[in-house]
C-alpha cells in the first residue's frame, strides 16, 4: 500500500469500544452492500463480509486502518475533504451524504463506488456507518444509455432499431429501476426493475407524468430535478421516498442524467433508482436500539438509586419494630407495606431496563390482575371500560410479577392503540386440563393450565399482520410510534416463563391473546410457608465482612447482623475492605458485599480476596441488578440479594449460603 496505515488498535485481549458493541454483525451482515463503520480519525473499527470480498482484504487486515487505503491516491484528498464537511454540517448528516468514488482492490485494480455516509451517535462521539456500493454495472448501464441516444439520431432506421432492442436488453437485465423521461417529465421508458420496485408495468406507466411515484409530500422534488437536466446538469445520487400501485412508501436511492441528441441538446433524462428500504430500516432498527439502551440505561439507574433509599426505609423499620410499642407497631407495617410497593414500582423499571433477572414467585394470577387493573385505568383512558373475569377462584402460577404486569401492560398499550374511539378490554383467567391428545396436537405438555386472555374490541388485524407480530422490530404505527418491541417481549416473557401464547384477530372484530402458564397449586403450600418471617437460629461469631459505599445502608445492615450474633467488619469500599482484611490475624467466614461501588467492584474486590480465604462463602447485594447479570459476567450460581431487603431475607439468605 502506497501510504502509511494507523496500526491496529483492537486486540483480541483488549476492551471493545461502545460503537463495537452497538454495531452488531448481524445487522450488519443483513446489509447487501459493502458497510464500514469509521471513527471520527477515519479509521475502520467494524465491518462485514462484503467488504473483504468488494475490496480483496481480509478483515484483520482492515480493522484499525485508515479507510482512505480504499481509495486510489489521487482521490484520497477528495474523499478525506468530504468525510471532514460530513462531520461539520449537520444537516448534511442528518439528510444522508453520497459521494461517487473509485475504490481500490488489495490487487490495485480500480472500479467505480458510490458512498454512502449515514452518522451513529455513540458514547465515543459520533461514528459515521460508510455504505459502499459497486456501480460498476450502473456506469456502463449509463455509458450504453448515452451511447445509444447517440446512435438513434445518425443511424438509418435499421441501426436504429437495432440500438433499441439492444438498449432494452441491457436495461431489462438491471434489478434497478431505469426510467426514461422526457424534459416535461412523462415516462417514455420503463424497465423490469421499475417494474419490480414500483409495481406499474411499462403499459401503466409509459405517458405518465413521473410525479405519479411520489407521495404527496415529494412532489415538488419533479420540476427542481427537470430544471437542472434541462441545464444540462446531472443529479448525483440523493435518498427520497416513492409510491408504489398498491400504496406502500418506498425508500429509494436516485441518480438523474440528462440525455443528448446528435448536436448535445438536452432531449430527456434517464433516472436510475435502487429500492434502500431494507437498509435504511437497518440503520434505523440501529438508532433505536441505541435510543432504547439510553433509556434503559436511565430507568436502571433510576431504580438502583430508588432502590438505596427504600433500604434505609425498610431497614430503618425492621430495626424499630423490636423497639416501639404494640400501639405504634401499626405506623411501622404501613411504613414497610409502602417500601414493598416502592420495589415494585423499581422492580418495573429493572424490567423495562432488561437489567432484572427473573425473580419467580408462586402467585395468585387473580389477584395480581386486580392489582394490575389500577395502573391500566389512567394508561386507557375514560373512553376504555375495563373488565375483569375470573373464571376459577384461584390462579396460582409460578412467574415474576413484574414481567406479568409487563405483559398485560404490552397487551394493554396495543389494545389502546387499536381502540381510537374507546371500546372495551377484558382482562379473563381460567384454569384448564390439558389431556394427553390436546397437548400433543398443541407441542404442549399434558396437565393443568392457568389461562390468562387479554381481549379488545378494536380493529383487529389481517393474518398477513397477525403472521408477523412477535417478530422483533416489526410494527404497523407510523413513525415514531412505536418500536416493534413489545409484542417480542411478549413472546419471550411466555416462553421463558414455561408458557404458550396464541392470538385470535380478524379485521373489524377486535383481537384475543390467550397465554397459558403452567399451573402451580402443588407449589402454593410449601411458597406461603416460606414467606413467614421465623428467623433462623442465631451465628455466635460467625466473621462477616460487610461492604457497602451507602453509609445508612452500611450501619443499618450491620445493626442487623450484629443483633443475630455476627461478628461484622464494616468497609465503605473495595480499597478499605482489602486494608480492613490486612489489619486482621482470622479469617472472614463471609463476604457481603455490593456489586457496583466507585474504583473496586464487588466481583473484583472477591477475586482479590478468594485465594487467601479459600473457605469465605460468598453474597451480593444490589438494586442495580443488571450490572450484576448483565456487565459482571457473573454464573447463575452466585447469590443475589436484592435490594430493598428485609431482616428475614437477609438471615435466611446468609444461614442458606452458609449451610
Amino acid at each position: 500500500m502506497s501510504e502509511s496505515v494507523v496500526p491496529n488498535q483492537r486486540t483480541e485481549s483488549g476492551p471493545k469500544t461502545v460503537a463495537e458493541t452497538l454495531l452488531s454483525p448481524s445487522i450488519l451482515e443483513a446489509i447487501p452492500d459493502a458497510v464500514a463503520a469509521v471513527n471520527q480519525q477515519g479509521v475502520i473499527i467494524q465491518m462485514n463480509s462484503q467488504m473483504e470480498a468488494m475490496f480483496g482484504y481480509t478483515r484483520d487486515e482492515l480493522i484499525g486502518q485508515r479507510v482512505e487505503m480504499l481509495v486510489p491516491d489521487r482521490q484520497r484528498g477528495q474523499h478525506h475533504a468530504h468525510r471532514e464537511h460530513f462531520h461539520q454540517q449537520p444537516k448534511i448528516r442528518r439528510m444522508g451524504s453520497g459521494l461517487d468514488l473509485c475504490g481500490r482492490r488489495r490487487d490495485g485494480a480500480e472500479f467505480p463506488v458510490e458512498i454512502s455516509l449515514s452518522p451513529v451517535a455513540t458514547a465515543d462521539g459520533t461514528m459515521v456507518l460508510s455504505v459502499i456500493r459497486d456501480i460498476s454495472d450502473r456506469k456502463r448501464i449509463e455509458d450504453e444509455l448515452r451511447r445509444a441516444h447517440e446512435e438513434l439520431d445518425r443511424r438509418k432506421t435499421r441501426e436504429l432499431r437495432d440500438s433499441q432492442n439492444r438498449l432494452a436488453l441491457i436495461v431489462d437485465s438491471s434489478q434497478d429501476a431505469i426510467i426514461g423521461k422526457n424534459l416535461d417529465g412523462v415516462v417514455t421508458h420503463w424497465n423490469k426493475g421499475a417494474e419490480h420496485i414500483y409495481g406499474f408495468t411499462a403499459q401503466e406507466m409509459i405517458g405518465r407524468p413521473i410525479s405519479v411515484l411520489c407521495p404527496q409530500d415529494r412532489v415538488d422534488e419533479i420540476p427542481a430535478i427537470l430544471e437542472k437536466i434541462r441545464n444540462g446538469k446531472q443529479v448525483e445520487y440523493f435518498e427520497s421516498v416513492r409510491v408504489t400501485k398498491d400504496g406502500r412508501k418506498l425508500n429509494v436511492s436516485i441518480s438523474v442524467s440528462p440525455i443528448h441528441d446528435a448536436e448535445g441538446r438536452v432531449v430527456g433524462a434517464s433516472t436510475i433508482a435502487r429500492n434502500i428500504t431494507a437498509q435504511k430500516k437497518t440503520e434505523d432498527q440501529l438508532r433505536q436500539s441505541q435510543k432504547m439502551e439510553a433509556v434503559g440505561r436511565l430507568a436502571g439507574g433510576v431504580a438502583h438509586d430508588f432502590n438505596n433509599l427504600l433500604g434505609i426505609v425498610t431497614a430503618c423499620s425492621e430495626l424499630l419494630r423490636s423497639r416501639v410499642d404494640s400501639e405504634s407497631l401499626e405506623y411501622i407495617d404501613n411504613i414497610r407495606e409502602a417500601s414493598k410497593r416502592g420495589a415494585s414500582l423499581t422492580r418495573q423499571l429493572l424490567s423495562f431496563s432488561r437489567r432484572q433477572p427473573v425473580q419467580s414467585q408462586v402467585l395468585d394470577l387473580n389477584e395480581r390482575l386486580r392489582e394490575v387493573k389500577k395502573l391500566l385505568h389512567p394508561l386507557m383512558g375514560d373512553e376504555v371500560e375495563i373488565a375483569l373475569l375470573r373464571r376459577s377462584t384461584t390462579a396460582i402460577v409460578e412467574a415474576d410479577p413484574g414481567q406479568l404486569d409487563q405483559i398485560v401492560l404490552n397487551l394493554a398499550v396495543n389494545a389502546r392503540d387499536a381502540m381510537p374511539r374507546g371500546g372495551k378490554l377484558i382482562l379473563e383467567t381460567a384454569v384448564f386440563d390439558f389431556d394427553e391428545s390436546f397437548a400433543h396436537d398443541h407441542s404442549l405438555t399434558a396437565g393443568r393450565y392457568v389461562m390468562l386472555a387479554v381481549s379488545d374490541n378494536g380493529t383487529g388485524m389481517d393474518e398477513a399482520t397477525r403472521s408477523r407480530i412477535f417478530e422483533p422490530f416489526f410494527t404497523t404505527k407510523e413513525m415514531g410510534k412505536g418500536t416493534g418491541l413489545g409484542l417480542a417481549t411478549v413472546y419471550g416473557i411466555v416462553k421463558q416463563s414455561g408458557g404458550h401464547i396464541w392470538v385470535y384477530s380478524e379485521p373489524a372484530r377486535g383481537t384475543t391473546f390467550k397465554i397459558y402458564f403452567p399451573a402451580a397449586d402443588h407449589k402454593l403450600g410449601a411458597a406461603m410457608e416460606s414467606q413467614t418471617e421465623t428467623l433462623p437460629p442465631r451465628r455466635e461469631g460467625v466473621r462477616v465482612l460487610l461492604t457497602e459505599d451507602d453509609a445508612m445502608i452500611r450501619r443499618l445492615t450491620r445493626k442487623m447482623l450484629e443483633g443475630h450474633g455476627y461478628k461484622v467488619l464494616e468497609a465503605e469500599d473495595g480499597k478499605s475492605a482489602l486494608d480492613v482484611i490486612a489489619s486482621q490475624q482470622a479469617s472472614i467466614d463471609l463476604i457481603l458485599t455490593d456489586v457496583v461501588m466507585k474504583g473496586m467492584s464487588g466481583p473484583e474486590l472477591v477475586l482479590r480476596l478468594i485465594d487467601a480465604h479459600p473457605g469465605m462463602k460468598v453474597i451480593y447485594m444490589s438494586g442495580y441488578t443488571g450490572e450484576l447479570v448483565a456487565n459482571q459476567g457473573l454464573d447463575g450460581g452466585i447469590r443475589l440479594l436484592e435490594k430493598p431487603f428485609t431482616r428475614a431475607d437477609l438471615l435466611k439468605t446468609i444461614d442458606t449460603v452458609l449451610g
